[in-house]
Formats: C-alpha cells, sequence, structure tokens
C-alpha cells in the first residue's frame, strides 16, 4: 500500500475513533450520583423520586429450616401463590406456599424404575395445573414432571438438520405457553431460542438477535493483516439472558446487547413487537460510569396489564415499565442493608409483591408497594382496562406525591383526549413533553374551536370581504371624480 494511503486510512480511522468515544463518552459515560429511588427526565437526568416499593423481609434456607441455599439460581411463582426455589448447588427445587414457608422439597423423580437426580439446575418454569419443567443443565436435558412429581417427560439430545453436529445441549432458562410448547435458552446457541414440540421434539429456532458490530473494532478488523483477523473474534448476535411468557404467550426476553434492544418482546414468528414509546427505549439504566458500564439485564418478570420489571445485574436495580415501553418506577441496589443485595439472579411477582433472588448469599427479599407504587399500578392496570377516568385520578394522585413524573401528566393527558376534553389533554401533554400526542390534541382542538366558531369566523370572513369591496369602490369613484374635476 502506498505511504499516503496508508496515512489517509489511518487518519480516517483516529478520527472516527475519537468521534466513537465522543459520542459514546458524552452521552452515557458521567452518571450523577442519585438516591436509592429515583426517576429519569424528559432530558435524560437523574431526578429523585418516592420509593415504589420497600423491603419487608429477608428468607433463606436457614431461617426456613431447610438447609442452606447454595447458589439458587431461578424462582417462581403460581397464580396460586405457590413458590418455587431452583437450589441449583443442592440440586433441588424447594417449594413454598404464599407466606414463604414450607411445603416440600423436589430432589429428584423416577425413571423406568430407577431413582433419578439433578445436577446443576439452571431454570424451571410452572405451568397453571402445577406441572414443573426443570432445565437440568449438568444432565443437559429438560425434566417435565406432573402436578404428582411424577415424570412425564424428558427432553435431551434433540437431532435436527439446523443443529450442528457437534452440538451439546445445555439449557438454563425455559418458559411452556398454553399449547405445553417449550422454549429454551440454551447455553452457546445464538440462534435464539430452542421451540420443542408437546411431544419433546425440537421444531426451529425463533427470535435470534441481530448482529451489531463495534465500529472501532470493525475499522481495526479492517487495518489487521489476515494473520491477525484469523485471531479475532467472529462477530456473533448475542445471546440472551433471560425470559418470560404471559398469558397471551408472547415471550418477553432480555439479552446483554450494548447496541440493539436489550428488552425484547417477541411474538409466534419471532418477532420483536416491543413497544418503544416511552421518552427512552427500556434498557435500565441511561446514565452509567466508565467503571460500572451499562445496565446488564439477567432477569425479566411479566406481571398482568402488560407491566413487566427487568433486574440488573450490574447495580442490583429493578427497572418497572408498562406496555408503552414508559419507565414507572426504580428500587434496588447493591449493598447490605435491607433491600439491597450481594448477586441479583432472578425476579418474579407474587401478587404486588416483588421477589428477588440473591444467588451468593441464598436469600430471598420480599418487596411490597408503598402507596405510591400502589397508585401507579392501579393507573396502570385501569388504563389498560379501558377506563380511563379511573386511571386519571390515580395519575392526578401520582402526581400529588411526585410532581416530576411527567409519564403520569402524558397519562392524565390521554384520559382527556379520549373524553373529548381536548384542550386539557393540550395542557398535560405539553407537560409531560409527549409531543406525538400533544400535536394530535392540538389539532383536534383546532377543529373544534373552528367547529364551534364557524358561524361567527364566517360572518367575520364575509363582512370583511364586502368592507374591501366597498373601500376598493370607495377608491375607485374618488379617482374618477379627481380626474372629471381636471
Amino acid at each position: 500500500m502506498p505511504k499516503s494511503a496508508r496515512l489517509t486510512k489511518l487518519t480516517l480511522v483516529a478520527l472516527c475513533c475519537c468521534l466513537c468515544l465522543g459520542v459514546w463518552g458524552g452521552q452515557r459515560a458521567q452518571a450523577a450520583e442519585v438516591s436509592a429511588s429515583y426517576m429519569y427526565s424528559f432530558w435524560g437526568e437523574a431526578v429523585a423520586a418516592p420509593a415504589a416499593y420497600q423491603a419487608t423481609d429477608l428468607h433463606d434456607g436457614q431461617s426456613l429450616g431447610l438447609g442452606a441455599f447454595k447458589e439458587p439460581n431461578d424462582l417462581y411463582v403460581r397464580a396460586d401463590g405457590t413458590i418455587y426455589i431452583l437450589d441449583s448447588g443442592n440440586n433441588r427445587v424447594v417449594r413454598l406456599d404464599e407466606r414463604l414457608e414450607p411445603i416440600d422439597v423436589i430432589d429428584g423423580f423416577v425413571n423406568g424404575g430407577a431413582q433419578e437426580g439433578f445436577a446443576n439446575p439452571q431454570g424451571l418454569f410452572v405451568t397453571e395445573t402445577g406441572h414443573l419443567y426443570i432445565a437440568d443443565t449438568g444432565n443437559r436435558r429438560v425434566v417435565h414432571l406432573d402436578e404428582n412429581d411424577e415424570l412425564v417427560k424428558i427432553i435431551d439430545s434433540p437431532e435436527s438438520e439446523l443443529l450442528q453436529a457437534n452440538f451439546v445441549f445445555q439449557p438454563m432458562r425455559l418458559v411452556v405457553d398454553n399449547s405445553e410448547r417449550v422454549y429454551v435458552m440454551a447455553a452457546g446457541v445464538f440462534d435464539g431460542f430452542m421451540e420443542f414440540n408437546s411431544d419433546g421434539t425440537f421444531s426451529t429456532f425463533i427470535g435470534a438477535n441481530r448482529v451489531y458490530v463495534d465500529p472501532v473494532e470493525y475499522l481495526w478488523k479492517m487495518l489487521a493483516t489476515r494473520q491477525q483477523r484469523s485471531q479475532m473474534v467472529m462477530f456473533t448476535p448475542t445471546e440472551f439472558t433471560s425470559l418470560d411468557i404471559n398469558e397471551e404467550g408472547f415471550i418477553y426476553a432480555t439479552n446483554g446487547d450494548r447496541f440493539g434492544d436489550p428488552i425484547k418482546k417477541l411474538n409466534a414468528q419471532g418477532t420483536d413487537i416491543l413497544r418503544r414509546e416511552g421518552m427512552d427505549s427500556p434498557m435500565g439504566d441511561l446514565l452509567y460510569t466508565s467503571s460500572t458500564g451499562p445496565s446488564r439485564l439477567i432477569d425479566i418478570d411479566v406481571g398482568d396489564s402488560e407491566m413487566y420489571s427487568v433486574l440488573d445485574a450490574k447495580l442490583g436495580r429493578i427497572f418497572t415499565y408498562n406496555g408503552d415501553g414508559h419507565l414507572m418506577y426504580i428500587f434496588g441496589g447493591l449493598g447490605n442493608r435491607l433491600g439491597e443485595f450481594n448477586t441479583p439472579i432472578a425476579i418474579t411477582r407474587s401478587g404486588d409483591d416483588i421477589l428477588v433472588l440473591d444467588k451468593a448469599l441464598g436469600e430471598i427479599t420480599r418487596f411490597q408497594t408503598t402507596e405510591y407504587g400502589r397508585v401507579l399500578n392501579e393507573a396502570v392496570r385501569s388504563y389498560y382496562r379501558g377506563n380511563e377516568a379511573e386511571a386519571a385520578q390515580y395519575f392526578y394522585e401520582a402526581i400529588n406525591l411526585n410532581a416530576n413524573l411527567e409519564y403520569a401528566y402524558a397519562g392524565i393527558g390521554k384520559a382527556e383526549l379520549r373524553q373529548g376534553n381536548y384542550s386539557d389533554a393540550v395542557h398535560y401533554f405539553r407537560q409531560s413533553m409527549d409531543h406525538g400526542n400533544y400535536s394530535k390534541a392540538f389539532q383536534l382542538l383546532r377543529k373544534e374551536v373552528l367547529r364551534e366558531h364557524f358561524s361567527v369566523i364566517m360572518s367575520g370572513i364575509v363582512l370583511a370581504v364586502v368592507l374591501l369591496v366597498l373601500v376598493s369602490r370607495y377608491r375607485k369613484m374618488k379617482a374618477r371624480k379627481k380626474v372629471v374635476s381636471v
């Protein structure tokens, strides 16, 4: 390569690197010191907010009389309140009632007359009928037990042309839909979730993440020699970190993608249909330091009325969004106090309570709503049911507790808009900085004003035209008189 061309190429690379570093560093690198409970403003600033949830009690294996939990990895709550804890290090599933009192322990099952156990299981799922699915990772299989803890089937060593010949099945997390299709997040799989039919046969992959390339790495790869490029990491899609499923069969998933969308909602075709109508796309923390980096969302839980919560493993925070992607509240953190964690690994809901599992400490923390959190939850539920008037009342209460809650102003604006109160809707959308709905409300308000004052406006226009005609004729007559007198 000529020297001048080499210098030009290096100059372009340097400029691009500076630009990338400037954009990333200036946009997110410096995070403001924030309180334990906070929100983000329209301008992306962290502002203090009332606590939506507070930690009320803490439980571990010893306090429950079951022996210490050892690196638990997952937990699940059935609709009847039964709590399942996957005590991975002890190769067992612990079952508790809604008061977190022990019911029993599942540490194995009978298969063909022989007793078998689990080996470092990583995920579990329970159906409404009480069927238990366990990602038995160490044994490279999924175990399906019925409501009596008896074996129904085992899914292992799937065979398909879509799988490589040397593929090793290592299930990590899983969910089951109403048709008993099993969706598995497997280690080392970059093609999305593995879908199994109700009989346990492998069907296909769904929801593969897109490949996002780091511009700096791409530029360096362009400049590298063939030998250096062969030693570089291939650009591959990121793996998912967790998944959950709602009553309608939509899969909510999190991944470790820094450049794409870390939260997705997948339909049956694997297409992401998550609504992102908030001020920022759901991603956890908007601000972060260079030492912590962006949020690493490790688990997701879907509640009623399309509300969902994600758990950040980096700083131990829980972020809750509504179905439109508006951030509702943030709580949690890392530390030694009640309500803080060491290594948060899983999150689930028990009614309106939120349970968080700490892997390193083997503890479950229960969070319960404050008045502020209860009001926000009920506002979202009322709006989801189509009761805009009731939702507006709850949003009014939320604003009285937190005047900086721009999302609540938007909620009131939507309620006023649907009720035809366009002037009030314009007012609240202006306060919420919701430009799209503000424009819509303003157009409707303008039409309403024109419709109500149409007769007055038209009379004024006709009168103005008549006056103009009369003035024009008067000027012409005056001009003719001047010509005649001359």
